[in-house]
């Protein structure tokens, strides 16, 4: 192939920027000089060229498959939601702004769609895995999720947000690491290690919902779950033999960076290791003040980052605990225990667990929240500090309260409630009737506070005012510990407090270091306050993290739309499934049984390059030849 063939191919063939690039060589090769250095020199800047246009944010992909699997942690055989044959799920370890390509095939009996929880999906609610941006992934599908962890850091997990899954698995980690660039305010630790908690039902997850649907109250959990392991027999009585526990190895002296979940369903959950102290760094995405604690309360859906140091003598192993809060002493069998185990440890853990006063009193609870605070010195995924966005400096442009109240029947249905809505999801996703401008599919018409009205069931979603401040308050008048968690943002956790939420409320706000989050708590009889920056474009899942709440109805969505023309919100996806409404446009089977390459020209990149540099090579030796 010479010079001019070479040339006449890439105009036609090659996509830019990688045309560019190759042109240039092309055009080094017709007009350089006879000398042979010039010819390692040409060589040398093709190669520059070249690595310029594949330069930019690197891709990751994984190959995923969410079937059924049996597991027996807590010693009864049951059918779990595994990825790959595992459970828990892989963690899913990238670095801020990396591409992440996850190729689902689905080998349930049911539908499936994963989401992403804390991953904010930088205007593309397209990647957010519920059902207002979804269609559903059919049993026997695949499909191919595409998403960039855009400015963000920190401890985060993904689970199966469709039909009780949750309750069965499917879930797993998610580490999102600083850029070299951009110092951490702490020491490199030693080591990395997740840990994920779960109140655990020996029940199917089909079988749980049917009881949620029914107005059956979940009950006492079986047990609690680490790292989808049972309890350690610390009590011959309470824990029967044969169980498989966790057991975390670590070295004398190190620190670890230990990243904890509640992947539960409905329990807080506090976590605590035996003689070590828990120094809190991150939460969800935020550097806090760094503070020692002895236990930390985790609330379902919420995750948190600490420093533990091996400073122990090692006599014996430690125990690692999540115990149930506000509960009594029927709860007891309820509880997870791992091992921390030194290298030179002298023997196994014995004796009691270590105890937690106050197990069922929520103001300590509640203290312990208002101490985590945001450190506004520190870098995050940016080089500018966090604390130059001054949050409470900023005029609020629209106010909800939302309240929430216990099942109630509607029209003959046990239901959950936002300000008197129940949701109804329809047939057709929310992010799809918008964009192919479907009337009727919902409404936008979501009240700022309780409606003097009968309860109902609806479509009905919040209107955003893109860039806009939203303050939000949850009023919680259940008798449990309720979390919510937004979508596409992390909000300022600005104030809470145990009675009802009054204008007069916002003279306790924090309006200077409030923890910037995705998931907050809201104490029975209480309130919680946070304040949102609405500036991700897209429709955004406002829900209860509780899943029997979420199950029967407790959420609403945001439309955040931009009024001009945006050309960074990304398009439908290409490989977008089509339902409800929009039935007629799917492809048959176009995604069944086949994994996906995600974007098609950087799956076959490296290939192509080499094969053009293969020409580039034989151009050159050509011309040099010819010249000899």
């Amino acid at each position: 192939m010479g010079p001019n063939q070479l040339a006449y191919f890439i105009q036609f063939c090659v996509p830019p920027p990688l045309s560019l690039s190759l042109f240039v060589c092309t055009e080094e090769i017709n007009t350089m000089p006879s000398q042979s250095s010039w010819i390692f020199t040409t060589l040398l800047l093709c190669f520059f060229f070249l690595s310029v246009a594949f330069a930019g944010d690197p891709f990751v992909f994984y190959d995923w498959t969410v079937s059924y699997t049996s597991a027996s942690p807590l010693g009864v055989k049951q059918k779990v939601i595994g990825i790959n044959g595992k459970f828990p799920g892989p963690i899913l370890n990238v670095t801020t702004n990396w591409n992440v390509v996850v190729n689902v095939k689905n080998d349930l009996d049911e539908p499936l769609l994963l989401t992403w929880d804390g991953v904010q999906h930088r205007k593309n609610s397209w990647q957010d895995g519920v059902l207002g941006t979804n269609c559903p992934i059919p049993a026997g599908w695949n499909w191919t999720y595409e998403f960039q962890v855009k400015d963000q850091i920190g401890s985060f997990f993904y689970f199966p947000s469709l039909n009780f899954q949750r309750a069965a698995g499917g879930y797993g980690g998610i580490i999102i690491n600083n850029r070299a660039v951009i110092p951490v305010p702490f020491g490199l630790p030693d080591g990395d290690i997740t840990i994920l908690l779960s109140d655990w039902y020996t029940r199917s997850h089909k079988d749980l919902r049917k009881d949620v649907e029914n107005g059956i109250d979940l009950g006492i959990p079986d047990g609690v779950l680490i790292n989808g392991l049972g309890p350690y027999r610390y009590d011959d009585t309470l824990v029967p033999s044969g169980i498989s526990y966790q057991i975390i190895n670590v070295e004398p002296g190190k620190t670890y960076r230990i990243r904890v979940h509640n992947v539960g369903i409905s329990t807080s959950l506090n976590f605590r290791i035996q003689n070590h102290n828990l120094l809190l760094v991150e939460t969800e995405g935020s550097y806090t003040i760094q503070q020692n604690y002895t236990n930390m309360d985790i609330h379902v859906g919420q995750s948190y980052s600490f420093l533990v140091t091996m400073d122990q003598n090692a006599s014996t192993d430690y125990y690692i605990v999540a115990s149930p809060r506000f509960v009594n002493s029927s709860w007891d069998r309820a509880t997870g225990v791992a091992i921390l185990h030194y290298s030179n440890s002298l023997g196994p853990a014995s004796g009691p667990l270590p105890s937690l006063s106050g197990q069922d009193d929520p103001s300590f609870s509640m203290n312990q929240a208002r101490s985590i605070r945001w450190n506004v010195s520190a870098g995050a995924a940016r080089p500018n500090p966090q604390g130059s966005f001054r949050y409470g400096e900023i005029t609020v442009t629209d106010v909800y309260v939302i309240l929430n109240k216990p099942p109630e029947l509607i029209n003959g249905k046990w239901r959950t409630t936002l300000n008197g809505i129940s949701y109804l999801p329809p047939s057709t996703p929310l992010k799809l009737a918008e964009q192919f401008k479907i009337l009727g599919v919902y409404k936008l018409d979501f009240p700022k506070k309780m409606m003097n009205r009968p309860p109902k069931v609806d479509t009905s979603l919040i209107n955003g005012t893109f860039k806009g401040f939203m303050e939000i308050i949850f009023q919680n008048n259940d008798t449990t510990v309720q979390t919510y968690h937004m979508d596409g943002y992390a909000f300022f956790v600005v104030g809470m407090d145990f009675g009802v939420w009054t204008e007069n409320s916002r003279s306790t706000y924090n309006k200077w270091d409030g923890v910037a989050r995705c998931t907050t708590q809201v104490f029975p009889g209480a309130w919680t306050a946070v304040l949102v920056s609405l500036d991700n474009a897209g429709i955004w899942n406002l829900r209860a993290e509780n899943l029997n709440s979420w199950y029967l109805g407790q959420e609403v969505y945001v439309q955040v739309d931009n009024p001009e023309i945006d050309n960074t919100e990304d398009s439908l996806p290409e490989n977008a499934i089509f339902c409800g409404l929009l039935s007629s446009l799917q492809k048959d089977q176009s995604h069944k049984f086949q994994f996906s390459t995600g974007s098609p020209f950087y799956g076959t990149s490296r290939i192509l390059l080499f094969v053009l540099f293969l020409a580039l090579l034989e151009s050159l030796f050509d011309t040099w030849s010819a010249e000899l």
